[in-house]
């Protein structure tokens, strides 16, 4: 009985020492682990398509005339990022309901398009941004039921804020000064053109 319990103390003995001399050896280093890059960042790169719908409101040049009404249509775009700059192009093309009759004239503005460059600064899903570019669209004079349209060209810029909701889909509001320069109309017998802002909420979907 003594030989078991001497026997069984040993061995317990000797696992415990094994056990702490294990605990006091040396050990290699812990592996190394790269820390993983965040993934909730969004991504402002690429190409995207969208639509748009706001208020358009101007004055023609020359005259008493303040075209507005409700304009709305279609863009596409391509942005890169580096860091948190944004930067790229956008073309969009519009159909605008904005008119007025001054005495015996009337204007409108039917459609009007835009090519422009856009530069912003993001923070993370939120995107603030100018933007500056070529106009261009139709100006219509009405009088004594002839009219005389003509395709005018000039400038736009403005600034606007974009919300990305998801990877592929964001929402943006925006504001748009358009001046389409001035052309020569033979029923008013002097040169109009359209100077107008524009204010508009769109989405767009990210590929």
């Amino acid at each position: 009985m003594k030989k078991s319990i001497l026997a069984a103390t040993l061995t317990t003995v000797m696992v415990a020492s094994g056990a702490a001399v294990a605990a006091d050896l040396p050990r290699g280093p812990s592996p190394y682990y790269a820390p993983a890059a965040p993934s909730n960042i969004y991504k402002w790169g690429g190409v995207y398509a969208g639509a748009n719908l706001g208020y358009q409101w101007g004055d023609v040049t020359n005259s008493a005339v303040n075209p507005s009404g409700v304009a709305g249509g279609g863009q596409l775009g391509y942005n890169w990022q580096s860091g948190q700059f944004v930067f790229g192009g956008e073309t969009d093309l519009q159909l605008s309901s904005a008119d007025d009759t001054f005495a015996p004239w009337k204007f409108s503005n039917p459609w009007f398009g835009t090519v422009r460059g856009r530069l912003g600064y993001a923070f993370n899903n939120i995107l603030v941004f100018g933007t500056v570019g070529l106009a261009y669209g139709d100006v219509t004079a009405e009088l004594g039921g002839l009219d005389e349209s003509k395709t005018e060209v000039g400038w736009t810029g403005g600034l606007g804020v974009e919300f990305g909701l998801n990877p592929n889909w964001s929402a943006k509001l925006e504001y748009l000064y358009m001046d389409l320069g001035n052309r020569a109309y033979t029923l008013t017998g002097t040169n109009n053109g359209l100077e107008s802002s524009l204010l508009r909420i769109g989405v767009n979907y990210h590929f």
